[in-house]
């Protein structure tokens, strides 16, 4: 498995974990802060808005560090294949020899006797 494969696994799921942290919160209130109404839960209401805000920015962090690591792992000095493309590019030089046009010849009229 290659470098920018673990990267990519790695990006998806902190994505997956991103959205979910994003859709429990409620800009207005609502969402998983307002559904807590007891005082016994450990940390109460805010808390645990807090720990989503926190949570939220450093998932983003990770996010945005493991999209950056993976660009570098694709085309710089971290990747472990070169590319094919630029590889075959080089090994088979374009042919030199100019194609030379068709000419067409009209095709000759015999008048009718």
């Amino acid at each position: 498995m290659s470098t920018f494969s673990i990267f990519l696994v790695l990006i998806t799921i902190v994505c997956f974990l991103l959205i979910v942290v994003i859709m429990v919160q409620n800009p207005k209130g609502g969402g998983l802060s307002s559904t807590i109404s007891g005082s016994q839960m450990l940390g109460g209401v805010q808390k645990t808005t807090d720990f989503l805000d926190k949570s939220t920015w450093t998932l983003a962090t990770i996010l945005i560090s493991l999209i950056l690591l993976s660009s570098l792992s694709f085309t710089g000095s971290l990747s472990d294949v070169e590319s094919k493309l630029i590889e075959k590019s080089t090994t088979t030089a374009p042919s030199t020899t100019p194609v030379a046009p068709v000419q067409e010849t009209p095709a000759a009229t015999n008048p009718a006797k």
